[in-house]
């Protein structure tokens, strides 16, 4: 069985010989970072000799990450387990480790410390008593305030003791993950379960997809992967770059702060319009417009708009070279041009067609007697008659210009379209009153994928090592289209939940995502037992899912809490008090709490908690709105992806009526509340939750 403290933290021998370990460590780490510093800071000095700007911009540049990577965080437990060995584990080198978040080591070089990502960690997260890894004994750590050590339990995996350690222990760790928390989302590299470690680990040149409901941690999972691949693989992840993509700002900013805590502080997190970076979203669209753009027969269209620009040459080329005249016919031209079209990159092929229109000219230059040089050549290559006949058989262009014809000229777009899209679906992409050219036009935020595209189709995406994508299943085919190039020659790690996809162009199949991300044999994985939403509120969201996901199995929870679930039907006149109510019962209880209603209506309950004296925030007034107090008003748009202890939910109806997928997001939002989640009414719930 297990053992926990059992004395005040304060009059137990075994706590007090912890915290000075701790003490040691803690000196440890702030001397590593003193090192660092230091050494900083000679390099720079005898570095003002190196003329190599890069190189000396590069070296600085790890320094300070490195010192950054060291920061002692107060609030942040510098270890959080420990392994004691078998004695015949020499392999190990010593019979005892503390695991932590980062390496730490004395001044002799000796582990004070180590990181959760080494092998020898793996078997903190693994070890059972069948199958031990060599651990005769795990003990787990509990923390208070500024990461304050104040218990700890132990779980022998051999000898007296081990039956029913397992057991024991599940409890010490549901008391972590149902700590209350306020602010953004932490860490859970105390305590990620198996399934999770198993995806974590997964080697660099996989991708991996993972289907989680809610509450499962594949949010964290995906985070966690990221630090250790870069601990496992830095020096490539270091050329190639790692970024975590996200739904929203909101999001980024809720789990901004897990990576510096695990000692990872040079990873980009973005959103995936930020990524794609093509077009703004000023042009309100009817959402079977933004459905149709998002459709992946939308890259076929832009392919032929694209191509439909290369036309045969009217007249052959003529250069001049003193009293010569070099003419290449019209028709060699037109084989020249055909022979490439199509055949590479549109940038790329005007290019290399100008280069072989200026062959064409040297072979009869070489005909006269003439010795021409690649001077010549790149010289006939770049002259005014060449440059001129291929503005007009081969023009330059930008994105803009191609999808703004597209979709202000229904002739092109029928010529684009060919039997890809109906004539319905046609006059639905075209615009009604365009503007008077590309350079002024406004664009939708379904246009980014589609400029991404011919952007692509023009000049080649750089690609990034590895890719951590959030909140996939609200990705539209040509989005992933988006995100899959710039993933091309790395890998992914696609996270997300079917149940959860709102967006009105959602892919809805986890193969087909995949195959239009370009990695049609990643490993599909499912986390369906939950571990951070009650069971009462994982059950009572899950009535939605034979009418959202009928083929989706319902999740289940490892715990249920006392009064997780209340549904509360008011008066219409007297559901704003009954508001005001509940947030006040809440805030007489540890942690966070949201507020979430449609996104017309909270704007209005904001206010009227604030005239109320509550001092509530606002997500989406500000980036930092989750740290501004306990209490957050969350439209229903912004809460994917986050997690409050209790959550207040208004008027379930309007959400469901505010979009096509509005089930869908009532789903999002039920599934919230890492405690509690209370749901008042005026209207009629929804169908599948009246029997509630």
């Amino acid at each position: 069985m297990a053992v926990s403290a059992t004395l005040p933290a304060e009059e137990d021998p075994e706590i007090s010989a912890e915290r000075a370990y701790l003490a040691t460590a803690r000196t440890a780490l702030q001397r590593m970072h003193h090192d660092v510093v230091t050494t900083e800071t000679q390099l720079t000095a005898a570095a003002e000799d190196n003329d190599n700007y890069t190189e000396r911009y590069y070296q600085r540049r790890a320094r300070e990450l490195r010192a950054l990577a060291l920061v002692d965080l107060p609030d942040v437990p510098l270890f959080f387990g420990r392994l004691d060995f078998d004695a015949d584990q020499a392999e190990v080198g010593t019979q005892r480790l503390y695991i932590g978040r980062r390496h730490v080591h004395d001044g002799a070089g000796d582990p004070l410390v180590i990181d959760w990502r080494a092998p020898v960690s793996t078997a903190f997260y693994r070890a059972t008593r069948d199958d031990r890894h060599g651990v005769r004994l795990r003990r787990r750590y509990g923390f208070s305030g500024a990461a304050d050590l104040t218990a700890y339990e132990d779980e022998p995996l051999a000898g007296p003791g081990a039956d029913g350690a397992a057991e024991a222990a599940s409890s010490f760790l549901a008391a972590e993950i149902e700590r209350p928390r306020s602010g953004p989302m932490r860490d859970i590299v105390a305590t990620i379960q198996p399934e999770q470690d198993d995806l974590v680990r997964a080697p660099l040149e996989q991708t991996v997809c993972v289907q989680g409901a809610p509450g499962t941690g594949k949010t964290a999972v995906g985070l966690h992967r990221v630090a250790y691949l870069l601990y496992t693989e830095r020096d490539r992840l270091g050329r190639t770059g790692v970024a975590v993509v996200g739904p929203n700002r909101s999001f980024l900013s809720y789990i901004r702060r897990v990576l510096p805590a695990l000692g990872e502080v040079d990873v980009t997190q973005t959103t995936v319009e930020e990524l794609i970076g093509r077009a703004g979203a000023d042009r309100p669209e009817d959402p079977a417009v933004a459905r149709l753009k998002g459709d992946g027969r939308m890259a076929a269209v832009l392919r032929r708009a694209l191509w439909l620009h290369v036309t045969k040459p009217a007249e052959g080329l003529m250069y001049a070279k003193g009293t010569y005249r070099h003419r290449v016919a019209d028709h060699e031209v037109s084989e020249i041009v055909a022979a490439l079209r199509g055949s590479m990159r549109y940038g790329p092929g005007r290019t290399a067609a100008a280069k072989r229109l200026a062959h064409a000219v040297l072979v009869q230059m070489e005909r006269r007697g003439e010795s021409p040089d690649d001077r010549t050549h790149n010289a006939v290559a770049r002259s005014q008659p060449v440059r001129r006949l291929l503005d007009q058989v081969w023009p330059k262009l930008v994105p803009e210009q191609v999808l703004f014809r597209l979709l202000s000229d229904a002739a092109f777009l029928a010529k684009a379209a060919k039997k890809d899209l109906t004539p319905d679906e046609q006059e639905l992409l075209l615009w009604g009153k365009p503007a008077r050219s590309w350079r002024s036009a406004r664009w939708a935020a379904a246009d980014s994928a589609l400029l991404d595209e011919l952007g692509d189709l023009i000049e080649r995406t750089p690609s990034i090592g590895h890719i951590v994508l959030d909140e996939a299943q609200d990705l539209s085919p040509m989005q992933c289209r988006a995100i899959g190039r710039r993933g091309a020659t790395g890998s992914l790690t696609v996270l997300g939940d079917i149940a959860q996809g709102t967006s009105p162009a959602a892919t809805g199949d986890w193969p087909e995502l995949l195959r239009h991300l370009g990695k049609p044999d990643a490993r599909l994985e499912t986390l369906a037992r939950g571990y951070r939403v009650p069971a009462q509120i994982i059950d009572y969201a899950a009535r939605l899912l034979p009418v959202i996901a009928p083929g989706l199995g319902a999740p289940t929870s490892a715990r249920r809490s006392p009064g997780a679930l209340r549904v509360t039907p008011a008066a219409a006149e007297d559901l704003p008090d009954a508001v005001v109510a509940a947030c006040r019962e809440c805030l007489e209880r540890e942690g966070s709490v949201g507020v979430i209603a449609a996104d017309a209506a909270v704007r209005t309950v904001h206010e009227r908690l604030a005239a109320e004296g509550l001092a509530p925030a606002l997500l989406g007034d500000s980036e930092n709105a989750l740290e501004e107090g306990r209490l957050v008003c969350v439209p229903a748009t912004l809460a994917k992806g986050l997690e409050f202890d209790t959550v207040v939910l208004v008027e379930p109806a309007r959400i469901v009526a505010a979009e096509p997928r509005g089930l869908h997001r009532l789903y999002v939002v039920l599934t919230r509340a890492v405690s509690a989640l209370h749901v008042l009414h005026a209207e009629p719930l929804p169908d599948p939750l009246r029997t509630a």
